[in-house]
């Protein structure tokens, strides 16, 4: 059971990194990878909500809990896009756009982690 979860929300995490991304990049263009940053964003603040809550909830089951936190979230951050793009931008000599990338995509996600504990403990 544990397996079909995963694969059946690593499948939606997959669709909606689509669909987030590109609606970020089609607001900011392409200049910075911000697709890319917006969904580790997003999906840093989103699995601090949800590991902090199931560490204090008896709520959600262990199906439901892998299926979120290793199909949807694992299908939906991109952390090997962004190591993939930041190697590029290195690559082709765009030294300050890829430190910017990488100073933007760890510093926000952890504040996004941070912000989604806080957010919960301060629900619970």
């Amino acid at each position: 059971m544990h397996i079909l979860y995963i694969g059946i929300f690593g499948g939606l995490g997959c669709v909606a990194r689509h669909q987030v991304s590109g609606w970020i990049y089609s607001c900011t263009g392409r200049a910075l990878p911000y697709g890319t940053l917006g969904v580790n964003i997003i999906g840093s603040l989103l699995l601090g909500v949800v590991l902090e809550f199931i560490l204090r909830s008896t709520v959600i089951s262990d199906d439901l809990r892998l299926g979120i936190c290793v199909g949807f979230m694992g299908g939906f951050t991109t952390f090997s896009t962004f190591a993939y793009e930041s190697w590029f931008l290195l690559e082709s000599g765009q030294w300050l756009a890829a430190g910017a990338n990488v100073m933007l995509n760890v510093g926000l996600c952890l504040l996004g982690t941070a912000a989604g504990i806080v957010v919960v403990r301060l629900m619970i």
